[in-house]
């Protein structure tokens, strides 16, 4: 199906372990972030879905993963605050994100992240005919149906997750 070189040994493992049904898509590196990817490859931006690293920004440090659609924005003020249980919460760097996850922005995948971090999904995810997610590098996305993220660990649904972008 893929090779080690296509996207992370980590991720191919997962995958397989999960029983994921995917399509690979093979893509310029330069095109990895969602809305030049859209652009470029001809997705709808409601089909991809962002996978965000967050970062509580006071006391013990707790992060946690949200996928959006890329049509929408995170309620990281309201919603993310109140799913971490803390006062003040952002954007990990892309520094965190790697260290964190060992992926770099515009290829995060929910797939493969760190058991202990907690996953939301914004619920709109659901009625995509098909979601667009990162593979775990920059050179590739993948394809998956909405119920195939199901299969993520621990990932939990949310309604109003997100709320559309200015």
């Amino acid at each position: 199906m893929t090779s080690p070189s296509d996207i992370d040994n980590n991720v191919i493992l997962t995958l397989e372990k999960l029983g994921v049904a995917y399509e690979l898509i093979q893509i310029d590196p330069d095109f990895a972030d969602t809305a030049q990817f859209c652009e470029k490859y001809g997705f709808p931006m409601e089909y991809s879905g962002n996978t965000i690293v967050l970062a509580s920004k006071r006391g013990e440090k707790k992060y946690c993963a949200c996928i959006v659609q890329a049509s929408q924005r995170l309620d990281v003020n309201k919603v993310v605050r109140g799913l971490m249980g803390v006062s003040r919460v952002s954007f990990a760097s892309a520094e965190e994100t790697s260290e964190l996850t060992g992926m770099m922005i515009g290829g995060v995948t929910p797939y493969a992240l760190p058991n202990d971090l907690p996953v939301y999904a914004d619920h709109n995810l659901l009625s995509a005919e098909y979601v667009i997610l990162g593979s775990g590098s920059r050179s590739s996305k993948l394809k998956v149906a909405p119920e195939e993220m199901l299969k993520i660990p621990g990932l939990e649904f949310i309604e109003g997750l997100s709320m559309p972008s200015k």
